[in-house]
């Protein structure tokens, strides 16, 4: 863990999430047709930001692929933030325990 930086880990997990959600998007989509089990979890920093981020600026409706784009933002950015902090909260605690 100690290769990369922290922002190396936070940008791969970041993209990991972002396939994530569009793979499961899109089985969703054309495969169950909008009743995928577990679908709400696997998008569920997508969701987040849509909800609490992108709701709020945009009330009106807005059209599928906009919105499709701000939920990929939104999945990718949740994912980046939260793996980056805890990346870094690993980090110091190892080094803490190593001291």
């Amino acid at each position: 863990m100690n290769k990369f930086s922290t922002m190396v880990v936070a940008s791969i997990s970041g993209l990991v999430g972002l396939l994530v959600g569009l793979v499961a998007f899109f089985i969703n989509w054309n495969v169950y047709g909008g009743g995928m089990p577990a679908y709400k979890a696997l998008l569920l920093p997508g969701n987040i930001s849509l909800i609490y981020i992108w709701h709020p600026i945009f009330t009106e409706e807005i059209d599928f692929w906009p919105k499709l784009v701000l939920q990929s933002l939104g999945q990718f950015g949740i994912v980046v933030v939260v793996s980056g902090v805890g990346t870094k909260l690993v980090r110091w605690a190892l080094q803490f325990r190593a001291q």
